[in-house]
């Protein structure tokens, strides 16, 4: 994307973002509450339009395509907050990220290989499921999507540490098989020990870019809180 700018209202939310997401990488996206990441998300996603710059997959424009049709393209977004419906089942949840789904290698049965306690539970309204139960319905909800973009906002909130550490582990096979991710995160521990790319975001802007590795925590926490020019 490039250029990205998102408002709610006359509001700025997103302003000026240039970012790339490449195949098998993943990128995280921190910050702290309102500096602007879901919004980001959702309009990746298709849920909030952009009003200047782009959003481009394999170089054609989709800025102003539906949701429904990124997702057949195969853009597919893992809320914050899960978004499940609990009045359905966990299977009939899973199910509902085949709609448009992509041809892929992502199927039910492969789903309950990853996590072999939905087969017991798969006829169990989801509102009876735990957190880290209910973030893993709304994980593999969006893999039977069959996915190349893959964006997880808020993957660990709520969470117990040991909890985040399970789903956490999905990603490097995701990555292996060429997946693209876009990860949104205020846990920065967590973010930079699974990312290859990362960047701060403040108020609508990035502040800081680069890889984990080369990230001093000083100038992460700096950009993070918006202290940079404050520092000596």
């Amino acid at each position: 994307m490039s250029g990205l700018t998102v408002r709610y209202g006359q509001l700025p939310a997103v302003v000026g973002i240039d970012l790339a997401l490449h195949v098998g990488e993943v990128v995280a996206m921190i910050g702290a509450n309102g500096a602007g990441k879901s919004t980001l998300m959702r309009a990746i996603a298709g849920l909030h339009p952009p009003v200047a710059g782009s959003i481009k997959l394999d170089g054609a424009d989709i800025s102003h395509v539906p949701a429904h049709r990124r997702v057949a393209a195969g853009i597919v977004m893992v809320p914050e907050g899960r978004r499940l419906f609990p009045s359905l089942t966990l299977e009939e949840n899973l199910m509902l990220g085949t709609l448009h789904a992509r041809p892929g290698s992502w199927t039910i049965a492969r789903l309950f290989e990853l996590f072999p306690w939905m087969v017991e539970r798969r006829a169990r309204s989801t509102a009876f499921l735990s957190g880290g139960e209910q973030q893993a319905v709304a994980l593999g909800r969006a893999l039977l999507a069959n996915p190349r973009v893959l964006l997880l906002d808020e993957l660990s909130l709520g969470l117990a540490p040991a909890v985040v550490r399970r789903l956490y582990d999905v990603l490097p096979a995701l990555r292996a098989e060429g997946m693209a991710i876009l990860l949104v995160e205020q846990d920065v521990t967590q973010a930079l020990r699974v990312s290859d790319w990362a960047h701060c975001i403040l108020e609508g802007r990035i502040t800081l870019s680069g890889r984990p590795r080369d990230l001093a925590p000083a100038d992460v926490e700096a950009a993070y809180f918006g202290l940079a020019g404050e520092r000596p």
